[in-house]
């Protein structure tokens, strides 16, 4: 069996995801609001916008304070030589393993928020798809991308 991947996202990515977690919050209060503004408006019953508004409570619970702290907790990557291994999930655990001979691409991006707390998210594509390490430190981030286009190219050269 595999050792578990050793190295973690940056622990500022729980602000950041604390702060896109407000932000769909925001979102789903401002339904909350027009749907108990048509309900008084057109006097439906007002059970359906308590029974709404306290799901609009559970999702901030949920979006603002578990999810971010749990994703935090469960990512974890390594780069080693031939591969790369990613370990993600709340509920249902997902390990990813991507030969670096299959990697074509890789880069890093920044979102606002993210560039705000000093994070980038490197991004490498194969055949098959897209994959992602999210929230590093701008420099990590740097190092990360570096390192899998070089093993990626020497994987390439060999084959």
């Amino acid at each position: 069996m595999r050792p578990e991947p050793s190295h973690r996202i940056d622990d500022r990515a729980l602000t950041v995801w604390r702060w896109e977690g407000a932000i769909i919050s925001i979102l789903m209060a401002a339904a909350g609001g027009v749907l108990l503004f048509l309900t008084l408006k057109f006097d439906w019953p007002y059970w359906i916008s308590a029974l709404v508004w306290g799901l609009i409570l559970l999702g901030i619970v949920w979006f603002v304070l578990i999810v971010p702290k749990w994703s935090w907790h469960r990512w974890r990557y390594e780069i080693r030589d031939e591969e790369i291994d990613l370990q993600r999930g709340i509920v249902f655990r997902t390990r990813t393993i991507i030969p670096m001979v299959r990697v074509q691409h890789v880069d890093t991006s920044q979102g606002p928020i993210m560039r705000k707390f000093g994070l980038s998210t490197v991004t490498f594509s194969t055949a098959a798809g897209s994959h992602e390490i999210p929230a590093l430190a701008g420099e990590i981030a740097d190092q990360v991308r570096d390192r899998i286009a070089e093993l990626a190219r020497v994987s390439h050269e060999d084959v």
